[in-house]
């Protein structure tokens, strides 16, 4: 069966719109055994984002950074902050490279001109409609040309964070690390040997 024909009569409902759009999506879903039923879900989103893992292979460290999270902070998970890579949303008319590259500068203070892609994945399938364009990237000392800490006007304090490629590994062992961005990325650098 065709989605055209598993699913009809798609409506939306604006629930809240104040960071991003929380909508109300309801459809009618015919199953396979022929009975179609009314479904109601939430849906919430913003813009497509970017995450990077800054790394580099001569000192075998990476970038990470430590800033509050509401949602970790109302789960009751590390007082609310979160060890990860650099991330950002996308922002009109921007590409996620340039994203990329001005997330990096403005979080944690890093030029860099080459990131290169490795996925684009859904975090949350069942709730968001939000993809997240993931890259690595490698740095070095001399890249460092500000001080990051992200952007005061966006709500931003971010604490800067370079560390051993190991330690990170064993900071997703320990859970200091639970960001799903942070842990696809530094586990791409092992599966692909990028630090050895």
């Amino acid at each position: 069966m065709e989605i055209k024909e598993k699913i009809n009569n798609v409506t939306s409902k604006v629930i809240s719109n104040i960071w991003a759009k929380l909508e109300q999506i309801s459809f009618d879903f015919t199953f396979k055994n022929g009975k179609t039923e009314r479904l109601t879900h939430e849906v919430y989103g913003r813009n497509d984002g970017v995450a990077v893992l800054l790394y580099n292979p001569l000192t075998k460290k990476v970038i990470l950074s430590k800033q509050f999270r509401i949602p970790m902070y109302v789960a009751n998970v590390k007082n609310g902050f979160s060890i990860e890579v650099v991330g950002g949303a996308i922002d009109a008319n921007e590409s996620p490279e340039t994203t990329v590259i001005r997330e990096t500068k403005e979080e944690v203070g890093y030029s860099i001109d080459n990131p290169q892609k490795v996925t684009t994945v859904f975090l949350s399938p069942g709730l968001m409609w939000e993809q997240v364009h993931l890259y690595v990237s490698e740095y070095s000392n001399e890249d460092k040309i500000e001080k990051g800490e992200g952007l005061i006007e966006e709500g931003e304090e971010i604490e800067v964070l370079e560390t051993s490629f190991e330690d990170a590994l064993q900071m997703i062992e320990n859970e200091e690390i639970v960001d799903a961005r942070t842990i696809l990325l530094l586990q791409y650098l092992r599966i692909n040997e990028l630090i050895d």
